[in-house]
C-alpha cells in the first residue's frame, strides 16, 4: 500500500452558501481521498488522506473545478500527519467563533436547473415562486449571520418538509446545504392584497390575477428580492403617466423588465456585452440603446436615446412573466419596474411597511412571507463601447457584498460617504466593502436605512471601525453620523475634500499606489477654499498622502444657489454674465418667454454676489450650455440637462470650440467659459444645435487632454485618473480616454464601483487606512 500522507487547505472567499462543501465531497469522491470539510470562522477548512498521487489530483480539481458562485480569495495548506483508520469523507458541522475570513455571496438569478425544475408538470416546484438550488436565489439580502446557515438567515422559520430535507442532507443534490431550500409544503408563499390589505388571493392564483391587473393597467406593488418594485405596463402610456404622476417622477427614466432576450432585443439595440450582463448570475438593469421604433409607452426614457432593460432574475418574476405573456398577444410583454418607495426615500422592506408607504401608488399588492432582511434595490450600468468594460450607475443587488480589493492590507476603516448617491465603505485587511445604494440622506428613514447597513456590515464582517472617515462638508448628514459614529466607537475621525476621495477611490480600485493627475469630474463638492468645486485636475500620491490642486475649470456663479442647480437657465445666463454678455444678441434667450421677470433681476445678484456662489463644477457647465440652446429650463432630477445635451449631438460634426489652460494663477485655470463663448458665437450665426453640443462634447475633451498632458509632462508621471458623475456621460467615458492615451498617457477608471458620488465612500476608507498606515491620525 502507498504511503499515505495529509494535507489541510484553510480556503478563503466566497465560500460559504455557493455550494463549496459538496463540490469538495464531490472531488474528494472521485479522487478516493478521506478526510472532512467543514465552515468554520476563517475560512473553510479541508482535510485529505490519500496517497501522494490521489492528493495532488484532489488539490489540482480544487483549484479548477470550482462550482459557479465560488470564488477563492486565499488558499493555504500545510501538511498534518495522517490519522490513523480514516476511511471515509464526511462533511462537518459549522462552526462558529470570533472573527472570519468568509465573503457572503450576493443575490444571483434563478439557475437554469431551477427553471427546468418549475417548467415540468410532473416536478413538486413547478411554479413555485421561491425555488432555488446552492447555484442560484437570494444570499446576501436574507443573511442575519455567519457562518452562512440556515438559522442564520431568514429561511430559519420554515422548517423543511421531508423530501427537502434529503435534498439538504445529501451531498451530491445540488440542493445540498442550499440553506433558502424550500417548495410549496414547506417554503414561503404569495398572496395578493388590496391597499388596505385585504387578501384577494393566495398562491398562483394571485401571480395569475397579479397579472391580469397589470394587462389592464392597474399600478401594483410587488415584493421581490431585495425590496418591493413597482410596476405597470410599460406599453400602456397612460399606466404609466400614472404611476409617475403617483410616484412624483416627472421626467426620470424608467427601467423594463422583459420576459427574455427576444423581447429585450424589440426594444434595444442590444451589444453582445450587454447580452452577458442581461443573461448572467447578476442580472442588473442595464442601459442599452432604444430600437428605432420600441414597442413601449414613449414617457418611459423621453430625455434619452437609451432604455434601462432587464431580465427576470427570481422564480416569481418567471412565473409572472408566464402569465402576463399570455395576456398580451397584441403587444410586447414588458413591465416598468421601478424602485418601490417614494422619491429621496428608501426601497420599502416588508409588507407593512409598504401597505403603510405605498397605497397612495399601488392599486394591488403581492406580499410574501420569506423575510428581506438586507434592502437592495437593483443594480444599474451600461457598457463601454471602446472597452467593453462596465460602467456602473448604481452597484447594489447582485454586487454587494463582493468586496473592493485594495493594493495594501490595513487596519479597519470606515468611509461613512456623501450626501446624495450614499453608500458606505468598510475595509478589511486588503479589502473594502461598498455598501448597495442607501440614497439621499435627506430624512429620517435614509437615516434608519444607513444604520441599518452598518450594523449589518459590523456584524457579517466582524469588524470594528479603527477610523472613521467623512466628507469635509459641514453640514452633511454623513459628517453628523461620522461624528455619532467616532463616539459611540471611541475612535478618532478625520475629513478628505470630497473630490481627493473621487481620485483615491479609482486609484483604489486600480491597485494603484503612487502618484496620478486626477480629473474629478461632477456636480458638486465643498471645495477646500469654499467655493463650489466639480471641474478639478489635482496631483494624488495615496502612497505619501500628498494632495495639491493643479487646475479648475473656470468658475461661474450660482444664482439663487440651490435653485440654480434646479434651473439651468439661471447657469446659463450667469455664464454669460461672466463673459461680459448683459442682454441677448441676434439669438433670443430661450428662458425669457417664461423666467422674464427673474432674469431681468438676476444681473443684481451677481453684481451684488447675493446668494450666488461661486463653483467650477462640470456638472453645471453642461447645465448652463444646455439652458443657453434652451434643452432644459427647469430639470426633475440630477444630470437631466446634460442628458439632453448628449443626446442632441450631431456625430458627424468633428470641429471643437477652444479650451485652453491658463497658468497666470494657483491653481491654473481651464477656460471652459470659452466653450460657451463658442456655443453662443454659433448659435447667433443659426448653427444647428446638434452641432454645438457635438462641438462642446469635443472642445471639453480636448481641454482636459491637453490639460492632463502638460501636467503629465511637468510632473513626470503618465497616470491619470478619472472619476466623478460626468464619467457617466457615455462621451465623455468613451471619448476622453482615448483622448489621453493618444497624448501617451496611461488611463485609470472606475469599472468595479460607480464614478459618481457612490465611490466616495470607497476612497474615504482608501485613504484612511492609508492614513492609519503612516500613523498620521
Amino acid at each position: 500500500m502507498a504511503r499515505q500522507i495529509r494535507r489541510r487547505f484553510i480556503i478563503t472567499g466566497q465560500v460559504q452558501g455557493v455550494g463549496f462543501r459538496p463540490f469538495v465531497f464531490r472531488i474528494a469522491t472521485e479522487n478516493q481521498v478521506s478526510g472532512s470539510v467543514r465552515n468554520s470562522p476563517e475560512g473553510v477548512v479541508i482535510e485529505v488522506q490519500a496517497d501522494q498521487d490521489a492528493v495532488e489530483c484532489f488539490t489540482a480539481d480544487l483549484a479548477t473545478k470550482l462550482p459557479p458562485l465560488a470564488r477563492i480569495v486565499t488558499l493555504d495548506t500545510e501538511g498534518i500527519p495522517p490519522v490513523e483508520g480514516e476511511t471515509g469523507f464526511e462533511i462537518l458541522k459549522s462552526t462558529g467563533g470570533h472573527g472570519h475570513s468568509v465573503l457572503i455571496s450576493p443575490d444571483v438569478a434563478t439557475c437554469a436547473d431551477c427553471l427546468a425544475d418549475m417548467r415540468d408538470p410532473e416536478n413538486p416546484r413547478f411554479r413555485y415562486p421561491f425555488t432555488n438550488c446552492t447555484n442560484c436565489g437570494p444570499r446576501y439580502t436574507i443573511t442575519r449571520s455567519i457562518p452562512y446557515d440556515r438559522p442564520g438567515t431568514s429561511m430559519g422559520c420554515f422548517p423543511l418538509c421531508p423530501s427537502c430535507q434529503r435534498e439538504y442532507e445529501d451531498p451530491l443534490d445540488r440542493r445540498f446545504h442550499a440553506q433558502p431550500n424550500a417548495c410549496p409544503e414547506c417554503g414561503p408563499e404569495v398572496w395578493l392584497t388590496n391597499g388596505a390589505g385585504e387578501e384577494l388571493a393566495r398562491g398562483d392564483k394571485a401571480l395569475r390575477r397579479l397579472a391580469a391587473a397589470l394587462a389592464e393597467g392597474r399600478i401594483a406593488a410587488i415584493k421581490g428580492l431585495g425590496g418591493f418594485h413597482l410596476a405597470c405596463d410599460a406599453a400602456n402610456e397612460e399606466a404609466v403617466r400614472e404611476l409617475r404622476r403617483r410616484k412624483n417622477r416627472p421626467d426620470k427614466p424608467l427601467a423594463v423588465m422583459v420576459p427574455d432576450m427576444d423581447a429585450a432585443r424589440k426594444l434595444a439595440e442590444i451589444m453582445p456585452e450587454e447580452e452577458e450582463w442581461l443573461t448572467g448570475i447578476h442580472r442588473p438593469i442595464v442601459l442599452a440603446s432604444k430600437a428605432a421604433l420600441p414597442p413601449i409607452a414613449p414617457s418611459i426614457a423621453p430625455d434619452t436615446n437609451f432604455v434601462g432593460v432587464m431580465l427576470p432574475y427570481t422564480p416569481l418574476h418567471h412565473v409572472l412573466f408566464e402569465y402576463y405573456a399570455a395576456l398580451c398577444q397584441d403587444r410586447l410583454p414588458a413591465l416598468v419596474m421601478t424602485s418601490g418607495n417614494f422619491s429621496s426615500e428608501p426601497i420599502c422592506l416588508g409588507n407593512r411597511e409598504a401597505l403603510k408607504r405605498l397605497p397612495d401608488i399601488a392599486d394591488i399588492f403581492l406580499l410574501h412571507n420569506r423575510d428581506i432582511l438586507i434592502r437592495c434595490d437593483d443594480s444599474v450600468l451600461r457598457m463601454n463601447p471602446c472597452t467593453g468594460s462596465p460602467i456602473f450607475l448604481r452597484r447594489a443587488r447582485g454586487f454587494t457584498p463582493s468586496p473592493v480589493f485594495l493594493p495594501e492590507s490595513g487596519p479597519t476603516v470606515l468611509g461613512t460617504g456623501p450626501e446624495l448617491k450614499c453608500t458606505m465603505t468598510l475595509t478589511k485587511g486588503d479589502q473594502a466593502f461598498p455598501s448597495q445604494h442607501i440614497g439621499t440622506m435627506a430624512n429620517l428613514e435614509v437615516y434608519g436605512f444607513y444604520r441599518e447597513i452598518l450594523s449589518h456590515l459590523e456584524s457579517i464582517l466582524q469588524v470594528k471601525p479603527e477610523l472613521v472617515v467623512h466628507d469635509l462638508h459641514p453640514d452633511y448628514m454623513t459628517t453628523t453620523l461620522a461624528g455619532e459614529i467616532a463616539t459611540e466607537r471611541n475612535v478618532p475621525r478625520r475629513a478628505l475634500q470630497h473630490h481627493y476621495a473621487h481620485i483615491h477611490a479609482v486609484l483604489a480600485e486600480n491597485r494603484h499606489l503612487g502618484p496620478a493627475i486626477g480629473l474629478a469630474l461632477d456636480g458638486t463638492g465643498y471645495g477646500e477654499d469654499g467655493t463650489i468645486w466639480g471641474g478639478e485636475c489635482l496631483w494624488v500620491d495615496n502612497e505619501t498622502l500628498e494632495h495639491q490642486r493643479l487646475a479648475r475649470f473656470a468658475h461661474i456663479r450660482l444664482p439663487g444657489g440651490e435653485t440654480a442647480v434646479r434651473e439651468p437657465w439661471r447657469l446659463a445666463q450667469a455664464a454669460l454674465w461672466e463673459l461680459g454678455v448683459r442682454e441677448p444678441g441676434t439669438y433670443p434667450w430661450p428662458w425669457l418667454e417664461n423666467f422674464e421677470t427673474p432674469s431681468r433681476l438676476l444681473p443684481q445678484l451677481l453684481e451684488k454676489n447675493i446668494n450666488a456662489p461661486l463653483t467650477s463644477s462640470c456638472g453645471r457647465l453642461f447645465d448652463a450650455v444646455a439652458g443657453l440652446l434652451g434643452l432644459a429650463e427647469t430639470i426633475s432630477y440630477e444630470g437631466q440637462a446634460a442628458i439632453l445635451l448628449e443626446k442632441i449631438q450631431d456625430m458627424s460634426e468633428h470641429g471643437a470650440y477652444p479650451c485652453p489652460l491658463t497658468t497666470d494663477d494657483e491653481p491654473a485655470v481651464l477656460d471652459t467659459l470659452q466653450l460657451v463663448a463658442g456655443a453662443l458665437e454659433d448659435l447667433e450665426r443659426g448653427v444647428d444645435k446638434g452641432v454645438i453640443a457635438r462641438r462642446f462634447h469635443l472642445g471639453l475633451i480636448n481641454g482636459l487632454a491637453e490639460m492632463a498632458a502638460a501636467f503629465s509632462e511637468v510632473l513626470g508621471t503618465g497616470h491619470i485618473a478619472l472619476s466623478g458623475g460626468v464619467m457617466q456621460n457615455l462621451t465623455i467615458a468613451s471619448e476622453l480616454p482615448m483622448a489621453l492615451e493618444l497624448c501617451g498617457l496611461q488611463v485609470l477608471q472606475h469599472t468595479v464601483v460607480p464614478p459618481n458620488d457612490a465611490c466616495i465612500s470607497l476612497g474615504q476608507a482608501a485613504w484612511g487606512q492609508r492614513l492609519l498606515a503612516l500613523e498620521k491620525v
